[in-house]
């Protein structure tokens, strides 16, 4: 008996897959891969600025700027990756739905936490050269980090609510409580996005059209199961 359900087991294992889930697994990576390339053409001129400039670093004020192009790209890519769970392949106009209705709100959201961050950079590249610029330095580093999840997760959740329905000063509130409270899912967020830009940083357009898509598919996901409950349909938050 034991002999006989062995073999069964070890038959249901060699048993290739069934066509569905070979159709999944290729819609998967048809959406990854073209979700990478529509995220490429919207953010085509930051990665030909970064591409031509040596050292990005040097200026970085103009490539801060810049980089506000990924702001509307990402939330058509959130789209795209949320249609993607319903069931549904469309890349095109699921991500050209999300890039339009979520444009002006992710660029303002984009360019406050930019601007936050560069003061806070800033500030900390003065407060280094005193005495107490090393006692110093957790403060500038964890709020920098808080700035970055709470905007990454504003703009999730203006992809999950079309962008169009809400107000911004709705947002914060529920997304800084939210992260704050899931505070050690929002780091390992920081990292998995540190671990994009780097990448992207170094060779743009393989970063872009190669890795971009699964690691954004990690951080929306994660950021996501951070934003449960204030995800539309969710119970509400508690006012206290």
């Amino acid at each position: 008996m034991s002999a006989h359900a062995n073999g069964a087991g070890l038959r249901s294992l060699l048993r290739p897959a069934d066509q569905t889930t070979y159709e999944k697994v290729f819609d998967t990576v048809y959406v990854g891969l073209m979700t990478n390339v529509l995220l490429a053409v919207a953010c085509s001129p930051l990665l030909a600025a970064l591409a031509i400039v040596r050292d990005p670093l040097a200026s970085w004020p103009f490539f801060v700027v810049l980089s506000s192009l990924c702001a509307p790209a990402l939330g058509g890519a959130f789209r795209c990756f949320a249609a993607l769970g319903e069931g549904s392949t469309v890349v095109l106009r699921t991500f050209w739905h999300g890039y339009r209705r979520t444009a002006g709100r992710a660029l303002a959201v984009w360019a406050a936490g930019a601007a936050a961050v560069s003061m806070l950079a800033l500030d900390a590249v003065v407060v280094a050269r005193t005495p107490w610029g090393p006692a110093l330095a957790p403060f500038f580093v964890t709020a920098a980090a808080l700035v970055v999840a709470v905007a990454f997760a504003i703009m999730v959740l203006l992809a999950e609510t079309s962008g169009a329905a809400v107000r911004l000063r709705a947002l914060v509130r529920p997304c800084l409580y939210l992260v704050a409270r899931r505070w050690y899912l929002a780091a390992v967020n920081l990292i998995v996005l540190g671990l994009a830009v780097a990448i992207v940083l170094v060779k743009p357009m393989i970063g872009v059209l190669l890795l971009c898509s699964p690691l954004l598919y990690v951080a929306w996901a994660t950021t996501r199961f951070i934003l449960a409950p204030a995800l539309p349909g969710a119970d509400p938050l508690p006012s206290s």
